[in-house]
């Protein structure tokens, strides 16, 4: 009797085998980005930013303006109540927050 040992070269030790690493140079996916005014200095590094969207009513073809809040990180709390920013998705935070600050593009005037 002779003992045979498990090559690689069959099917079975093929799917065995652990996944290539992806390449630490690929590109992520584009995030989504979005500009806004502060609206709430919710605490320590946290903000709250309402972002508008403008978008024709499909029966009256009038300009809607929508609004939306976004809770965001703000790391250097940069950012003051009234401020324009710049604010991009990101990996979650908490609970609510998964938007980061990118910059401040207009002071409170």
């Amino acid at each position: 009797m002779s003992e045979e040992t498990p090559t690689t070269d069959t099917p079975v030790a093929a799917a065995v085998e652990a996944p290539k690493p992806v390449a630490a140079g690929r590109a992520r996916g584009t995030r989504r980005v979005r500009n806004g005014e502060v609206v709430s200095k919710s605490g320590d590094k946290s903000l709250v930013v309402r972002a508008e969207r403008r978008r024709i009513h499909p029966v009256y073809g009038k300009v809607v303006r929508e609004f939306k809040k976004f809770h965001v990180h703000d790391e250097k709390n940069a950012a003051k109540v009234g401020d324009l920013v710049e604010i991009a998705e990101c990996r979650p935070m908490s609970k609510m927050k998964c938007w980061r600050l990118v910059a401040v593009t207009g002071a409170k005037a």
